[in-house]
Formats: C-alpha cells, structure tokens, sequence
C-alpha cells in the first residue's frame, strides 16, 4: 500500500493512494489553514470507522443476516499535551434490520473488534483504549 500528501498551500494538503481517492486535508485558520479539509486525526477515526463497519456489514451479510443499514458513532479522547495521541475511542454501531439476531450483531462487532479490524487493532495495541457497544434497529 502506498500513499501520496502533495501540500497545496498554507495548511493544506492533498491525498491519495493506490484507490485514487483524494482527499484534502487541512487545518484550523488559527494554525495557517483555511478550514477546508479534514484534519489528520480525524481520519485516524474516520479509516477505524470505516474500518470496523465494513467488517460488520460483511460478517451479518455472510451470516445471512437482513442488515439494512449500519452507523457507526465514534468518541474520542486526546491527551492534553503534545503528542495530543488518542487515549480513549467508544464505538458505537447501530445496526438496522428486519429480524436482525442480537447474537449475530454481538457476534460481528466482536470478531471486528478482536480479530479482523486492522485499524482499531493497532490502535489498542498503541495503548489506546478501545470500547464498543451496539444498538439494534427494527427495520421495515
């Protein structure tokens, strides 16, 4: 995997990687931005979010689970001084279906949790730590 940060002026810069994607990153006017990108860490939460959805979704479908549509809210804490590093991430899913079993919801937030989520993973294992819980939603 690779990735490119091409600066573009002031704060911000730009990114890619091999998906093609860009995204401008940016920071507050207070620090030579222009507000107009994301900041750095938060993509960090944004890519564990990502991350830990898509497993989700993809363990209830493989379960043959009727997911219909799955949020993740995401809280963080910083330390206080620099390095400002995460010390505390709650996640919480809320997953929506018609008939959705609690146990197969429980079951897929644990294994992302645990096993298949590189981004939370290595987060943790930075000394972040990393909670979670679930809501389910009937759908129609």
């Amino acid at each position: 995997m690779k990735a490119r940060i091409k600066w573009t002026e002031g704060a911000q810069f730009v990114g890619s990687s091999d998906s093609g994607h860009p995204v401008v990153i940016d920071g507050p006017v207070d620090g030579g931005g222009k507000n107009l990108g994301l900041r750095p860490m938060e993509l960090v939460l944004l890519g564990t979010g990502g991350c830990t959805a898509y497993d989700v979704v993809d363990i209830l479908r493989k379960s043959r689970q009727p997911v219909q549509d799955c949020v993740v809210e995401i809280e963080a804490d910083r330390a206080e001084q620099p390095p400002k590093v995460f010390t505390r991430i709650h996640i919480r899913f809320i997953v929506t279906g018609k008939g959705l079993g609690e146990a197969a919801v429980k079951r897929a937030v644990d294994l992302s949790a645990e096993k298949y989520c590189s981004a939370s993973i290595m987060l943790r294992r930075a000394g972040v730590e990393i909670t979670h819980d679930y809501r389910i939603v009937e759908g129609a």
